[in-house]
């Protein structure tokens, strides 16, 4: 009896594994029937892009045209924020060369709002002086700093600062002279002058005049010298170019024209190895160095809708930053508006979405700009938002309170910037601007209390900046000097309040 039950078993066992084998090789001929239809048949494919069509596997002719063209502007939009710094430094190069008529070498000066209006987020308190220089054209050359309450430098094609001068450069305010030399050159000793070497042919020397008396500051502004090396021995006479009010723009295009300004710019710029990939997208687009850039009617559709998600991603990307350490103080709506870096690189990438929301909104980076030296410099707070989160608006009023003893050793100042195209919000009220140098009318306990709004608000006082309905705006609220109790966090800025 016990040898029958164990041969039952036995039958048994073999019986169920016989049946798990067959199910197996059924089961695998239908995975295979299945794979080799899917690679093999003709059938659709639902895709963020539509349904598309596969033959036997392969994209079929209108598939791949739509798969080329979503490359295309998916390249074009990576290319739109990689390039903004540097798109920035050619619109301001070509605003001041083609529009203002100011050749490279001479210097141009920026007294007040209409000279500035142009300019993405210029302070309007400070007498600014700008210059562009080729090292192509132009050689090697000199900046002669004079001593004085200025704070400036030299910057890159990538608006990377090559040097600081004057009160958080290396002459520490008292002056000096500078000689910069052509990318690739050697170091050579030249006594009496700070030596550098600069990464890109075209640089742009920035400086801005502190002293509070403005006769001082233009005074202090047309001591500098610019010229060539090779003129050294020459007596040379820098040409100053005051803007007097002239209309211009430097805004970054938002068409294919945006595409055209960067293959012009980096076309005599030297390609850095950070960047090579980057080139590889471009050339697939048909931006080649060495070679005219002509989009065909194809590409300049797949541009134009590129730049326009490209101008609108860098809007959210500047307004509602998604990256790490921008909000300053817990619980409020005041970010850093500059995050980035000097060689703009983190710990293991190229800051790309910080760089690209800095310079998307304003000109310029140097050590001073980062608001990180004690006493020196300047430190930038924006907010696009009022206290209960929602985009600051033109047609509502709003209250600012500033709580007293705001830590800037030299001084502080709010400015509104319109939200799309970045410069000063101009109304018939003039500039939209405010500071610890005007006239401002301070409460009992050293606060200030700041109203904006369409109309002058009910109980408000003096101390008021108009806005423009249907335009939304964002402010810049800037240390000059920044002292211990705003590194240390102890003093902080109070949210927008909009007022009901």
């Amino acid at each position: 009896m016990k040898f029958r039950l164990v041969i039952t078993a036995i039958l048994l066992i073999i019986a169920v594994t016989w049946m798990i084998s067959c199910n197996q090789l059924e089961n695998e001929k239908d995975v295979k029937s299945n794979l080799n239809k899917t690679q093999k048949s003709n059938h659709l494919v639902s895709t963020r892009l539509g349904d598309l069509n596969l033959e036997s596997g392969y994209p079929s002719p209108d598939a791949t045209t739509k798969l080329y063209d979503e490359r295309d502007f998916q390249r074009a939009c990576q290319i739109h924020t990689w390039a903004l710094p540097m798109v920035g430094f050619h619109g301001l190069h070509l605003a001041q060369r083609d529009q203002l008529g100011i050749k490279d070498g001479d210097i141009s000066m920026f007294f007040n709002l209409q000279d500035k209006s142009g300019m993405l987020t210029p302070n309007i308190t400070t007498l600014y002086a700008f210059s562009f220089w080729n090292f192509n054209k132009q050689g090697a050359f000199v900046v002669d700093a004079p001593a004085g309450l200025i704070a400036g430098g030299l910057l890159d094609l990538w608006q990377q600062p090559i040097t600081d001068i004057g009160q958080t450069g290396p002459d520490k305010g008292a002056g000096g002279k500078y000689l910069f030399l052509p990318p690739g050159s050697k170091m050579i000793s030249a006594p009496g002058y700070r030596v550098y070497i600069s990464p890109t042919v075209q640089v742009w020397f920035g400086t801005r005049a502190l002293d509070p008396d403005p006769k001082k500051a233009e005074e202090t502004i047309r001591k500098f010298k610019i010229y060539g090396w090779n003129d050294r021995a020459k007596t040379n006479v820098t040409n100053f170019v005051p803007v007097n009010g002239r209309k211009w723009t430097s805004a970054q295009p938002t068409d294919v024209n945006y595409f055209k300004m960067v293959a012009e710019a980096l076309e005599p710029e030297p390609i850095q190895t950070r960047d090579r990939v980057i080139y590889g997208m471009m050339a697939s687009i048909g931006m080649e160095k060495g070679k005219p850039f002509k989009p065909d009617e194809r590409l300049t559709n797949i541009l134009n809708q590129a730049a326009m998600v490209g101008e609108l991603t860098a809007r959210a990307n500047a307004y509602d930053k998604r990256f790490n350490g921008s909000i300053v103080w817990k619980g409020k709506h005041w970010e850093y508006a500059n995050m980035v870096e000097l060689n703009q690189e983190d710990s293991n990438y190229t800051q790309l979405d910080q760089r690209a929301s800095w310079f998307y909104e304003a000109i310029g980076n140097s050590t001073g700009m980062q608001g990180r030296i004690l006493g020196f410099g300047q430190a930038y707070l924006e907010t696009s938002k009022d206290k209960s989160g929602k985009w600051l608006e033109g047609a509502k009023s709003y209250r600012f309170h500033v709580p007293a003893n705001v830590p800037a050793k030299q001084f502080w100042s709010i400015t509104l910037y319109d939200n799309i195209t970045r410069g000063p919000l101009v109304t018939d009220q003039g500039s939209a601007d405010m500071s610890s140098r005007k006239d401002i009318e301070k409460n009992a306990d050293g606060s200030v209390d700041i109203y904006f709004g369409p109309s002058k608000p009910a109980g408000s006082n003096k101390n008021y900046i108009k806005t423009l309905p249907g335009s939304g705006w964002f402010p810049y609220f800037r240390f000059y000097g920044p002292s211990e109790a705003y590194f240390d966090k102890s003093w902080q800025l109070d949210d927008i309040e909009e007022l009901k």
